[in-house]
Formats: structure tokens, sequence, C-alpha cells
């Protein structure tokens, strides 16, 4: 029999009959048909009972088509799904969690006695009705984040083979896995499933391995997302009836359309986010790291640069990597302790500079490692570390530091606690540039649990750490963009987009990163040089204006009128910042392609909306976005300076009367009929 369940936003339809308990449609319209799906809702082997037909798919499994329908309980904001496998006594139970989309995991524990490997388990499985959509989804790597794409299933690995009178069962798939502690190393947690008229978007919530998959069934097709598997992430969890086993959540939408589906998805951020009162600041921090100081701090260089960064309006001044060691200091970081020799009067001299320029102090940090050569690879003990049969972890020129140590969680609380007492840090920048492999076994589980139980832990640090300093901001950084997930940013202030240094290239980066990111999470580099043609500057500073702007760039050697400029920059942003918290994304262009010579990304809000256009060609161009029709203002720079912006209807076209790479930021305000004459020269 149908079940039904409706949120605010969606509607859940469920089949509970004598088989397995089937989700057979999530939609956005309430009044929407369905039809029979033969997908079950959960998916789950274990050793001994693996799938009825050998396949890389995780569905199909012999334990899934034997559970079968409990019970559930449902209320306006939350449901559970109860199912049982009569052969070995597995419960399965599905929670939902209405948001703006719903949220959604899966919980596994025995009834009687005995014990049971489990080596899959999906946190759910979406039934579709068919496998005729594209796929939105993307790409990550360091300095090249959120490259992303669309592609028709069919091409992505789906082939039609269903023909009379056989109908031979699919048996390929599209997945996407991320392994190892990089949870966006390679890969993006997120994606949508778009065609007329509907859209499915979804993001797994894991600071570790993921995996999503694709395929297509007798009835139509399936999406379903895990957190790690045996197959792909050497995981195993043993189950007993004291000894329950929980997935990784993820959260679903779903909308009429692709901007739609990210506007779900963006609303659904928000909602799950763990909010503090010391959230709201949305500061400008100025970060000494890119193209300026680049990991080599001192006393010397970093005066003038606090006092340029007050003299701008900055808010925070983070110090960055560093100021720990007097030389190469890679293998040897660990203690946290601030270098004699790059600070001779000490680092509370740099800090208290900071302090008197009116913000707030801030450090680089890499919580998680010990350098190989640091003492404290001795000092701490064993279990401190990751390890693999009894040898630690090794990568890089680091040991990875395993959170559910006491000793391990004992030497960061000191760190930190010590940093903010001694200096009165206000934000710290965590990094994490070392990625773990596939786990650990030093407590007897498999490599995939231990190294799932490790990222959870971690989680919880950061939960004890804001909860002991509840102003202190925290910014999640991981070789750039490398742990872009809603895991950390369900806690977190701050994500730094890309350690990217060209201005060019970080505008793709810059205009797709709200796909994945809060706006008002989305940490982006604006690091403008003295000597640069004005165009270049401007440009560089676009990149930061409609999301967190990351300010760094030598302020100390800049001129008067490169000054001003960066001030303009600053009061534009300002301007977007107190609706920041209410804009959700739309792209009038598409996704950002990685080499596409026309870059949109616009910030959609209730009374006015944003758009920033980058043009990356030399040649004068122009382009048509398909906008309705507002009254625009040249938000920065504060005169267009040789664009033009002409309406024709719904039809805004623009053009860059320009000989080199240019940006602008512009302001929509609706429903006034924007002045037609708004040119270059007026």
């Amino acid at each position: 029999m149908p079940f039904v369940w409706r949120t605010a936003n969606l509607t859940l339809t469920f089949c509970l009959d004598d088989g397995p308990v089937r989700w057979e449609s999530v939609h956005w319209n309430p009044e929407a048909s369905t039809g029979p799906v033969d997908q079950p809702l959960v998916e789950v082997s274990a050793l001994g009972h693996g799938r009825s037909v050998s396949t890389h798919r995780h569905v199909g499994t012999v334990i899934g088509r034997r559970l079968r329908y409990t019970s559930h309980e449902a209320t306006d904001t939350s449901l559970r799904i109860l199912q049982q496998d009569a052969v070995t006594g597995l419960q399965i139970t599905t929670f939902f969690e209405a948001a703006d989309g719903v949220r959604a995991w899966t919980e596994a524990r025995l009834t009687g006695p005995g014990s049971l490997e489990l080596t899959s388990l999906s946190s759910v499985v979406v039934a579709l009705d068919s496998v005729d959509f594209d796929l939105v989804s993307g790409d990550n790597d360091w300095m090249a984040e959120s490259r992303w794409s669309v592609k028709p299933l069919r091409e992505a690995g789906l082939p039609d083979i269903q023909r009379p009178p056989h109908h031979p069962p699919p048996r390929t798939r599209h997945a996407v896995t991320s392994r190892g502690s990089w949870s966006t190393g390679e890969h993006l947690p997120t994606g949508v499933l778009a065609r007329d008229g509907y859209a499915l978007g979804w993001q797994i919530e894991h600071n570790g391995p993921w995996h999503y998959e694709i395929g297509e069934t007798p009835r139509g097709g399936y999406l379903l997302l895990s957190g790690p598997t045996d197959q792909e992430h050497q995981w195993t969890a043993t189950i007993t009836a004291d000894r329950s086993f929980t997935t990784v959540p993820v959260s679903i939408v779903a909308a009429p359309d692709r901007d739609n589906a990210f506007a779900a998805l963006t609303r659904q951020r928000r909602a799950i986010r763990r909010h503090r009162p010391a959230d709201d600041l949305l500061p400008v921090i100025f970060n000494d790291y890119m193209n300026t100081l680049m990991g080599d701090p001192t006393t010397e260089r970093l005066v003038p640069l606090i006092d340029a960064a007050a003299a701008v309006g900055a808010e925070y001044f983070c110090i960055d990597a560093g100021w720990y060691a007097d030389g190469d200091w890679w293998s040897t970081v660990g203690a946290w302790q601030p270098s004699a020799t790059r600070f001779p009067g000490g680092l509370g001299e740099v800090v208290e500079r900071i302090r008197t320029r009116g913000m707030v102090p801030g450090l680089w940090l890499e919580p998680e490692v010990v350098g190989v050569d640091s003492p404290l690879a001795k000092d701490l003990p064993d279990d401190a570390f990751l390890s693999r049969r009894g040898v630690r972890v090794a990568e890089n020129g680091r040991h990875l530091l395993d959170l559910r140590s006491a000793a391990a969680r004992r030497h960061l609380d000191d760190t930190v606690d010590r940093l903010v007492a001694e200096y009165g840090i206000g934000f710290f920048k965590l990094d994490n540039n070392t990625m773990t492999g596939p786990g650990t076994d030093s407590d007897g589980q498999s490599v995939g649990q231990g190294l799932l139980e490790h990222q959870r832990a971690l989680l919880d640090w950061l939960d004890e750490v804001q909860a002991r300093h509840p102003g202190l901001l925290l910014e999640n950084c991981g070789s750039g963009a490398l742990r872009m997930d809603y895991a950390m940013l369900s806690r977190l202030h701050l994500q730094s987009t890309s350690d990217q240094q060209d201005p060019l290239l970080y505008a793709t980066i810059a205009a797709a990163a709200p796909a994945s990111v809060l706006p008002e999470q989305a940490g982006n580099w604006a690091y403008p040089q003295t000597g640069m043609s004005r165009e270049e500057f401007t440009l560089c500073l676009v990149n930061g204006v409609l999301g967190r702007m990351y300010l760094s760039g030598h302020l100390d050697r800049m001129t008067p009128p490169e000054l001003d400029l960066v001030r303009s920059a600053l009061a534009a942003h300002r301007t977007v910042l107190p609706h920041l918290p209410d804009l959700v994304p739309f792209w009038p262009l598409g996704l950002p392609g990685w080499t596409d010579e026309w870059v949109a990304l616009g910030l959609n809000g209730p009374s006015a909306s944003y758009l920033a256009v980058w043009h990356r060609s030399a040649e004068p161009a122009q382009v048509d976005l398909q906008l309705p029709r507002g009254q625009l203002t040249s938000l920065f720079p504060a005169q267009p300076d040789g664009w033009t912006y002409n309406w024709q209807n719904d039809l805004l076209t623009i053009t860059a009367n320009t000989t080199e790479p240019s940006a602008r930021v512009i302001e929509l305000i609706g429903p006034i009929v924007a002045d037609p004459d708004l040119t270059s020269g007026s």
C-alpha cells in the first residue's frame, strides 16, 4: 500500500506491502503521481549474504530483498521506518528529518544473539521512474576545485540494453566514490538529476569516504547514497544486539529545475548548520598567505601588512603557515610553539599589533598531523596515531593523529586552549594537507571502520572546542577545498574554496562554489597586487565580492588609487554581506566550465539580486543573459568603466569593451524597470 509523508516543501511516497519498503518518489509538487517501483529503500550486504546477481552494483542485495516492513512513526517533521530480516534477525531503521529538503540515515542492529559483519549499508536508495536524466556533478582537485559538468546518464555509462523478449537486467552503474580522509579530494558529494520539469538533488554529509551510484532497473532506475563500503573502502562493521551501526547522513531535495534544486540544497544547508551567535559576525578576514607571504611570516614582514589591512577595513587578521618554525617546517610540525627566530620580540608582540589596530588575531593550524621529525612523534604514545598492522601511517612526511585517542585529543585541546588563553586568538584556519589513505586497523576493526570512527571523533572534537570557546571562529581548509563537506561545514564558520593563485582560474571556482557551499561560508580569495593593470586588479577583487571575501595581497606596497579600489570592493562586499544568509545561487550561463570565456554567478534574494560576470578573453565581446528585467546598478566598480548593459524585455545584453580580461558586479532590484540608457558613458 502507498504511504505518503508530506513535509513543508516535499512529498515522499513509499510502498509498504509484503516486500521490502520502496521509496517510490520525492517531489516538490504534492499532486505529482508515481508508479510502482522495484527498488528497496535500503540495500545491505554482509559476509555470507551478498547480492542476488553478480555485479559491482550495491543494489540487488540478498538481505535487502528479504527485508520486510514492520512499522513506522511519523510526525510533521520526522519519519521513522522499521524493517526486519527474519533470517539474520537484522533490524533496519531508516530516519528522515524534514527541513527545506529531507535528511536521512539508516541504523542496523540485531534483535537476537550472534553477530553480523556488514560489508555495505546504504544511507537510502531513491527509486527513479527512468534513467532519462541529465547528471549534474562536480570534480575536485587541488587548485582546480568545483569543476562541474552536465551529462545524460546514457552517456555517463548506462547503456540501453533492455529489449524484448529477453529484458536482461542491467548490471552496470554510474558510480562516484571518494576515498580516504579528503572527502572532496577528487569528486564532490553533491549532485543533481535533472530533466524537463523535475530535478532531484542530494549531498552526502561525511568528512571521509563516501559513495553514490545511479543505475537502471527493469522498472526504472535508482540513486543509492552511502558512506564507506567494503568493495570501495575496505570497510566492514560488526553489529550485535548491543552494537548498532549508523550510516552517514544525506540530504535530498526536489525542485522544478537545476538552479532551484541548488537553491533548495542551499536552504537545506542552512537548516542543518549548527549555527552559533558568533557566526553572525561575517567579518572581513585578511590572511597573509596567498600570493603574499606564502608560509614565511616574520615580524618585519607582518607589521606593515597589519597596518595596511587595518587601514582598508579588515576586521580579522590571520597569520598563516610558518609561524611555528625557524626554517623548513613541513616534517617538524606538531608542537605549535611560536618561532623565536621569526618573532624576535615574541609572537605576542605581533598579535598585540593586530589587536591595537582594531582587528581580531588569527592563526593557521594543522591539528591532525605530527611531522615525522617532530619531537612529539616520540613523545605521544602509539595509540595516538593512525596505524596499520602495528605501523604508523606516514604520508608526505607526516604521521596522522587518531582522534579516538585520549592522548591525541588532550594534545589538541591543550594546543587550542593555550593559544586562545595566551594570545587571545579568535580565529583558527584549520588546514589538512595530508590524506590518511584507507584508514587504521589499530583497534582490530577494518581499516575503513577505523577511519570512519576517527572522522566522527574529529567532529566531536570540533564540537567540544566550540563549546569551550563559543566566540572562536574556525575555518575549514584542506589543501584548498579537498574536505568541503557538510559534516565539517555544519560546524565551521568558513570554507576556503581553493589554493588557486591565478585570479582568472579562480573565477570559475568562485562562481561554482555556491553549488557546494553556503555563500556566507564560501571563502573566496581576493589577492590583488600593486602594479597590476586596473582590470586585473579589479578582477582579483570581484572574485571575493559575492561570497566571503578572503583578502590577501601586499596591501603595504600599494599606491593610494590601488588602496581606494580595495576599499571600494570592501564597500561593495559589505553591501551584500547583510543579505548573504538569505541569498540563493543561480547561474544564468549555466555552471561554469573551466575554460569558458564568459562566467556568471547570481545570488538571488527577496528584494535584490547580485550578479558577478567575468569575461576571460582579451578581445571585446558581448553575452546575453535571460533575466527578469529589473533596476540595474553597478556595484563594483561603482562605474561600469568600459562595460555596457542593455535590456530587451527579459534579455540583458552585456558588452565588455576591454582589451584584457575583466569582471564586474551588478545589483538588480525588481520589479522596477531598469534605465535602458545605463551604459559606460552614463
